[in-house]
């Protein structure tokens, strides 16, 4: 269908990819332990979507432009790190052991969303990954290459979304041990704000 080849060995290689741990996955369990299972499960469908636009963009032909203009990918990229220091610091930043936060209302699940998207977005290797890693599966005389990209990617998207959810339902979990140990949970929001200042700049310096 839509020129698609190999496709249980796509679904395959997607699950592998998506169980290594990555920047997704940090925010994912950070957002969870931090604020609880609804801001976590905010988190991973932000992310989630976030790809959603990577395939839309890689179908568009979108990311091409990020694999052949050096001045663009310098642009996401930065910006992508930027965005990571700056939430890293936020959680570097966190001192006070009395201050867990209590359950998270509606709006704390509509930030942390867009947070989700705009970590996702930001980072431009999910954008070379998505345009080098699809058209493998893609029969290059398809005349349906654009609807192909998008199957896949969806496809992609869902086995993520399951993993991702999956992440947070558990993350949250352990949040309860944080309840009654207040000053371990600023040492591991630090810990994690730490981390993410790390891959802001890894991100930064990174070649393409």
């Amino acid at each position: 269908m839509f020129g698609i080849h190999d496709y249980g060995l796509f679904v395959l290689a997607g699950v592998l990819l998506n169980l290594t741990p990555g920047q997704d996955t940090f925010y994912i369990l950070g957002s969870s332990i931090a604020r609880g299972r609804r801001v976590g499960v905010a988190s991973a469908l932000g992310i989630c979507s976030g790809c959603i636009v990577h395939t839309l963009a890689a179908a568009a032909g979108l990311s091409a432009i990020l694999a052949t203009s050096a001045t663009a990918f310098a642009v996401v990229k930065l910006a992508g790190a930027a965005y990571l220091v700056y939430l890293g610091v936020r959680f570097v930043l966190a001192r006070d052991p009395a201050v867990l936060p209590t359950a998270s209302a509606a709006s704390d699940a509509g930030k942390a969303f867009r947070q989700g998207v705009v970590t996702n977005v930001l980072n431009p290797k999910v954008a070379l990954f998505f345009l080098a890693f699809l058209p493998q599966f893609i029969d290059h005389e398809s005349p349906a290459k654009i609807a192909a990209f998008v199957a896949l990617g969806l496809t992609f998207v869902a086995t993520g979304t399951a993993w991702c959810l999956f992440l947070a339902l558990a993350a949250a979990s352990v949040r309860r041990f944080f309840a009654g140990h207040p000053k371990a949970y600023v040492r591991l929001s630090q810990a994690a704000g730490a981390l993410f200042v790390v891959l802001g700049i890894r991100l930064a310096v990174a070649e393409r």
